[in-house]
């Protein structure tokens, strides 16, 4: 159980700026903090750096960057404010929201140019709620790919990422952080002081109790996160008096292949493709997003569902490494007729039929959708899915500076959070989650936080 106590008398081992978790977000705030002059630690329970990062696609949303400017797509960080308050319906705060807008594009660049990171734009489709196309990925489209491109980049510049090491205790007197405990597999502890510390230990759905408490309505989704997501910085913020904001809000998806527990890129459905419940019927709106998916196809007979859409669409759905995955295992059935298909998935002929075909030329249909690509055609193809938690988007309360925020509104005076360990921008629950929110959050609160943590160093020592 996560804990703070006072300090001890002394710490064998010190340094200016301490991280605790080697996601992403932990990773871009290290090479941050070292980039402004710091000496950097990162600690990561795992044996090797993972988090969340690593199951997702590694898409970032950014406007105004030089990948979307070579590609011809104009944006800017006020149009992307809005999409992002039009999405949570205006419950974000505002200034958080235009601080994190107005950082994506500088951070992607900064990745690009000076850390060789090699991002490009999802330009071949559109994902829900983006009025341009801002998702910025590498080339497999992987998260695994990310994190791994960020480690390798921290290695290089000598930055050191202690493993294995699970941070148990902060230690601080009046509210300042002195340093950290920590437990390693073997049983020893280590004591590491520091002069600032940043939580970068995303969020708190690995841990089903706190689920049940702020989220019951997806207590019972597949967890599709990492485990090591236990709400440490939770427990902490909360003993050291915190604010924190908007513990029901998550990220869930709807279209998790099932029982692969693959994820299925999104754009099988934006792109036209449909969802089907076990009666071969279709039950919702799949344009609204896969986080509402979660819910919709939960609340499905059996918590199943079938993504069907056809080989134009698999084309583009191939460019992400989850999508050839799940192809590899088998997940992806395929037929030339709708009967065919019907067989292969299961379900009834007819109705499978009906779903298929019955849809607007013009205008919208039974459930509000409006269909803007061809109709499906053969070859057909589909995947039984199911709804998962992905991560949460709740958390503690930070300042421009991403440091945070006590119950009275001040900030401590060297404890920061970014990430899934702050509160993004997706309002209260999983419908304000804008594709990307998460990884927009880790990487500009990362990069915010690792320079504003050498900032106060250079207050403090003028």
């Amino acid at each position: 159980m996560a804990s703070i106590k006072p300090s001890p008398a002394g710490f064998p081992v010190e340094v200016e700026t301490l991280i605790i978790g080697a996601g992403a977000c932990g990773l871009v705030a290290a090479l941050s903090a070292q980039e402004a002059g710091q000496q950097v630690l990162v600690l990561e329970r795992d044996a090797y750096p993972s988090g969340s990062t690593a199951l997702s696609a590694g898409l970032i949303p950014a406007a105004g960057t030089a990948a979307q400017a070579a590609v011809g797509i104009s944006d800017d960080p006020v149009l992307f404010a809005a999409d992002i308050q039009a999405k949570a319906q205006h419950q974000n705060d505002p200034e958080l929201v235009d601080l994190m807008a107005r950082e994506a594009a500088p951070v992607i660049d900064w990745l690009s140019d000076r850390h060789g990171l090699p991002f490009s734009v999802v330009a071949d489709f559109d994902y829900p709620g983006h009025s341009r196309r801002r998702m910025h990925g590498l080339p497999t489209r992987s998260g695994r790919e990310l994190v791994d491109a960020l480690r390798g980049r921290a290695e290089t510049l000598d930055i050191d990422i202690l493993c294995d090491a699970t941070v148990t205790t902060l230690f601080a007197d009046d509210g300042e952080i002195t340093g950290a405990g920590l437990a390693r597999p073997d049983g020893t502890t280590e004591q590491i002081g520091c002069d600032r510390l940043i939580l970068a230990c995303n969020g708190f759905g690995g841990d089903r109790e706190k689920v049940r408490m702020h989220m019951p309505q997806i207590d019972r989704a597949l967890w599709f996160g990492h485990d090591g997501n236990k709400g440490d910085a939770l427990d902490w913020g909360a003993a050291l008096g915190a604010q924190t904001r908007h513990l029901g809000a998550y990220q869930g998806h709807g279209n998790v292949a099932h029982p692969h527990g693959v994820l299925i890129t999104w754009a099988v459905i934006t792109e036209g493709g449909i969802q089907v419940n076990c009666d071969g019927q279709r039950f919702w709106d799949e344009s609204q997003g896969y986080s509402e998916a979660a819910q919709a196809v939960l609340a499905q007979p059996g918590g199943v569902a079938f993504a069907i859409f056809d080989a134009r669409i698999a084309g583009i759905a191939r460019q992400f490494q989850d999508f050839r995955d799940a192809e590899g295992q088998g997940a992806i059935r395929t037929a030339d007729t709708i009967p065919g298909l019907a067989q292969e998935l299961g379900l009834p002929e007819l109705a499978l039929r009906e779903a298929v075909e019955n849809r607007p030329q013009a205008g919208a249909d039974a459930f509000g959708r409006r269909f803007d690509h061809p109709a499906l055609s053969a070859p057909f193809c589909g995947v039984g899915v199911t709804g998962a938690l992905f991560h949460t988007q709740g958390g503690l309360v930070v300042d421009q500076d991403a440091r945070v925020l006590d119950t009275r509104n001040r900030p401590f005076p060297n404890l920061f959070a970014a990430g899934g360990a702050a509160c993004g921008v997706s309002g209260r629950a999983d419908s304000g989650y804008l594709s990307g929110n998460g990884l927009l959050s880790a990487v500009t609160l990362g990069r915010i936080a690792g320079r504003s943590s050498a900032d106060r160093q250079r207050s403090a020592n003028s």
